[in-house]
């Protein structure tokens, strides 16, 4: 037990490190949490930088969700723990100790987790982002849709009930986080990917 309760601590300090941040200051683009939506996430990062940027935030924001995952089942700590650990380092992103406790929505961060306790559903929700980002052009209704079915995923593809009601939980503060996106969806005016307004 005092393994996993280092593991979640360690999981969540991790994820508390923001790429959107950290990469914006190193290449000397403007502050995400100035730019568009505010968001410290890929997709602002976008706007606020370009694709590189946007790309490192995205490989850093997936990675910190895995490692801590891989970490856990590595240590043989079981797939609960491995999905608490994941939950911590998610929340983390969502409430960074370094940052004053304002962090991203966690899209990319829960998809790192997802990877880490199952690559197949880990393709499965980024193929349904995918699907949804070709057909409406708007990033976020693509995460919801996305992370709506995450949970079915996970369960039908490890049959674990922890696991599924950690993604379950993830999920419900995804679209929490993404409230204002759900309301600026109902009245039509959510900016599609490519755009330069916040959302």
């Amino acid at each position: 037990m005092p393994y996993d309760v280092l593991l979640i601590i360690a999981g969540y300090l991790l994820g508390s490190l923001s790429t959107a941040i950290l990469t914006c200051r190193l290449m000397g683009l403007p502050d995400p949490r100035g730019v568009g939506s505010g968001n410290p996430g890929a997709t602002n990062v976008l706007r606020a930088g370009g694709k590189g940027a946007a790309i490192i935030t995205l490989a850093g924001d997936l990675f910190k969700g895995t490692l801590p995952v891989l970490a856990a089942l590595m240590l043989h700590r079981g797939e609960t723990a491995a999905g608490l650990v994941g939950l911590a380092a998610f929340l983390g992103h969502l409430y960074p100790v370094y940052f004053g406790f304002k962090g991203g929505k966690g899209v990319a961060t829960a998809l790192g987790v997802v990877f880490g306790l199952n690559p197949l559903a880990g393709i499965a929700v980024s193929a349904t982002w995918l699907g949804m980002a070709l057909v409406s052009r708007i990033s976020s209704l693509s995460a919801l849709t996305a992370f709506l079915l995450a949970p079915a995923y996970l369960y039908l593809l490890t049959h674990s009930a922890s696991i599924s009601l950690t993604m379950m939980l993830m999920s419900a503060l995804i679209f929490w986080r993404h409230r204002r996106n759900i309301r600026n969806l109902t009245i039509g005016a959510e900016p599609r990917i490519g755009r330069k307004a916040g959302g």
